[in-house]
């Protein structure tokens, strides 16, 4: 039997929401979509099939998988080896036209599947596409993103309010959001990748254990001249960070890794020397907050070490 997307899932630690996510996937498994093909609208039925990829978790995710969805094809880890990389063992397993990347922590709605599906058909130039991330009360999230800039560090350490949801901080206006436009990159909670560019650009970079991998394969998506788009009508509701909240200390560290490896990548020099002053000095801003935070009481001695040596690691990389 063809198949025309795959759903590729990393799950770690996160069973409950692995659950939710699944249940709203396996009725999708079929869908009917009128076909841009067919003057008369009639419709076709495309096929859909789900890969779990679990990251050596410990809380019974495989088994639950394995119990309460049978259908569903699961790769168990003996070991967590990073987004990346588990995320290519469920492309290579891959059957589809179209791969699409999906977080645990998300639960797609309506007919968000085959309207990606149908977007990627009617689009031929289009190498990638993501959906509307929602929040978890259906309220506005940012999807899509422009790639890192000099500004985007800045605010990181320093933010602004009134920049926040701006260019400036790498973000689209919110009226543009009704209708599909191009991107830089949507969030890796929801991206879905036509065949033919998966073999033009080849896989993720299993270099990035987290974080920045969808941003630096979008990046060679794009310069290999495909385009990305972000669609309106694919909704999906995406808890945010379910699993990375886990390790908030460690997974900061791992960030700024990411980042340091993509402007390596795809930055000149000089701006990665401007970038690690900036960092450098909003590391600065941040060890003094936390010291003033502990001083008020407002955080534990142990809270106070753990973000000093999260703020020293990443000073150091």
């Amino acid at each position: 039997m063809a198949v025309d997307l795959s759903v590729v899932i990393v799950s770690f630690n996160v069973r409950d929401l692995l659950r939710g996510c699944l249940k709203a996937l396996v009725p999708s498994s079929k869908f009917q979509v009128p076909s841009s093909r067919m003057r008369n609208m009639e419709h076709e039925t495309w096929n859909v099939e789900l890969i779990v990829v679990d990251n050596a978790s410990a809380d019974g995710s495989a088994a639950m998988v394995r119990q309460e969805f049978p259908a569903v094809q699961i790769i168990v880890n003996p070991e967590n080896r990073g987004y990346a990389a588990a995320n290519n063992q469920g492309i290579r397993a891959a059957r589809g036209r179209y791969v699409l990347l999906l977080n645990p922590d998300t639960v797609v709605l309506d007919k968000a599947l085959a309207n990606l599906v149908r977007f990627l058909d009617e689009h031929p130039r289009a190498g990638a596409v993501g959906g509307r991330l929602l929040n978890a009360d259906g309220s506005f999230q940012h999807s899509a993103f422009r790639f890192p800039t000099l500004t985007m560090t800045l605010l990181d350490f320093f933010p602004r309010h009134r920049l926040l949801d701006s260019a400036l901080n790498g973000r689209y206006p919110r009226a543009w959001y009704d209708h599909a436009f191009p991107i830089d990159h949507p969030l890796g909670a929801c991206l879905a990748v036509r065949r033919e560019t998966l073999e033009q650009v080849g896989l993720l970079d299993e270099g990035f254990f987290i974080y920045c991998e969808e941003v630096d394969w979008c990046w060679r998506i794009k310069q290999a001249g495909w385009e990305i788009w972000y669609v309106p009508d694919a909704p999906v509701i995406h808890y945010v960070a379910q699993s990375t909240r886990q390790f908030r200390y460690p997974m900061f560290v791992e960030l700024w890794k990411s980042r340091y490896r993509l402007f390596a990548k795809h930055r000149p020099a000089w701006w990665q020397a401007v970038n690690r002053q900036f960092v450098r000095l909003g590391l600065w801003a941040e060890t003094r907050r936390a010291r003033a935070a502990r001083r008020r009481g407002e955080i534990s001695a142990q809270e106070l070490a753990d973000r000093l040596a999260a703020y020293w690691q990443v000073a150091s990389l």
